[in-house]
């Protein structure tokens, strides 16, 4: 069965195990990149499935608080250690550098890590919670063992989403994660130039309450997100 016959089933599944028990507002915390990125493309299937439900989305970064209590489920990436809350692993990920095709034009080549000191470096300086300016680069660089690389250079943005975007334009090598680059990758905006993915320090998960999924909303938004992430 192919990927959108298995999302469409789960879809209905899902409808018809909760139809007629959840409705009202929820509100749903997510890291900017990735609901920009991940999830907006998905809200219409969420809304169909669920019409009665009534989303309050709210974008907010890795770095903020979730210990307001003002959300029924948040989107994060951590290491799932979030004391007073539970949580359910969404999605693991993958990095590795990508860049336009534009920039390659007239340059050296970069078919290794080694020659990225040709090229500016684009940084997202809310790689994850607590991380700083160029982490997410020098954890790169340090598990693919490259050496050498000046990292401390190069332009930042305080977005993923931004700093793929800035790539795309031909300003320098970003750091992608796959699950939010898929697009870009598909249609020849973005290439992979050297390969060498590596897997993420931090993972998506979703966060919540103690017992809140005890309650027909959350529990159904909660496995419609989890099968929605398998697929």
């Amino acid at each position: 069965m192919v990927a959108n016959e298995v999302q469409s089933r789960i879809s209905e599944e899902l409808r018809l195990l909760y139809s007629g028990r959840i409705g009202g507002v929820f509100k749903l915390r997510c890291i900017p990149s990735f609901l920009s990125k991940w999830l907006m493309p998905r809200l219409p299937r969420l809304q169909e499935a669920f019409p009665d439900i009534q989303l309050r989305i709210i974008a907010e970064d890795s770095s903020g608080s979730l210990r307001d209590d003002d959300f029924d489920l948040a989107i994060d990436l951590n290491d799932g250690s979030y004391p007073g809350l539970s949580t359910t692993p969404l999605l693991e990920e993958e990095l590795f550098a990508v860049c336009s095709p534009s920039l390659l034009v007239g340059k050296p080549p970069l078919d290794t890590p080694s020659q990225l000191v040709h090229f500016p470096l684009l940084h997202d300086i809310t790689a994850w919670r607590g991380s700083y300016e160029y982490a997410e680069w020098e954890f790169y660089l340090t598990a693919i063992g490259a050496d050498g690389i000046d990292v401390r250079r190069g332009h930042t943005f305080n977005r993923n989403h931004l700093t793929i975007d800035a790539a795309r334009m031909g300003m320098g090598v970003a750091i992608a994660r796959k699950a939010l680059i898929t697009d870009e990758l598909e249609q020849g905006l973005l290439i992979v130039p050297f390969g060498h993915p590596i897997k993420a320090r931090k993972k998506y998960v979703l966060a919540y309450r103690e017992g809140a999924l005890s309650t027909p909303a959350r529990r159904a938004v909660h496995d419609w997100l989890v099968n929605e992430a398998v697929i």
